[in-house]
């Protein structure tokens, strides 16, 4: 798979990571980088990211969910690589 190419990046960010504007926040990111997608709320205080676009910007992307600059505290964060399935518009927060 080249560069150049669309990949997905599935992301489960652990902390405290929900009521703090995380998903607001990783929306203004994606769409900074062109990334299509969502932040989704999960049980246990996480939150699912998923992203479409190129493996530079979703990989800056990822670099920006572990940063200190993220709202919130986050503990970790669990990615997974895949190939783009499409079908996605703009970025969501759910």
């Amino acid at each position: 798979m080249s560069d150049s190419e669309p990949i997905r990046l599935t992301a489960w960010v652990h902390g405290r990571v929900q009521g703090v504007g995380f998903r607001w926040w990783t929306r203004a990111r994606a769409l900074e980088l062109g990334l299509v997608g969502s932040a989704t709320n999960l049980p246990a205080s996480r939150v699912e990211v998923v992203a479409e676009g190129s493996r530079v910007n979703c990989e800056k992307l990822l670099a920006a969910l572990r940063s200190e600059r993220a709202p919130g505290a986050v503990e970790y964060v669990a990615e997974r690589w895949s190939e783009a399935k499409g079908g996605l518009d703009g970025f969501v927060e759910r």
